[in-house]
């Protein structure tokens, strides 16, 4: 089985980036190739320019044979 990624984040308490806003947290996924989640991690990152307290991550999931 091929790896698969996924983007996953939300808006945090402050920039520490330490304490997740409950009810924020989102998972977008998964994608076959690399290539589509950090074009999904883009779009998510870039559209608005005020978060700054959001963020977002792109996590693989172990192969599992």
């Amino acid at each position: 089985m091929a790896q698969r990624f996924w983007v996953i984040g939300g808006d945090y308490s402050d920039c520490r980036f330490k304490d997740i806003t409950p009810g924020t947290e989102t998972m977008h996924g998964p994608y076959d190739d690399e290539v589509k989640a950090r074009t999904e991690w883009q779009r998510l990152t870039f559209r608005d320019h005020c978060g700054a307290t959001t963020r977002y991550s792109i996590c693989v999931e172990p192969n599992r044979a």
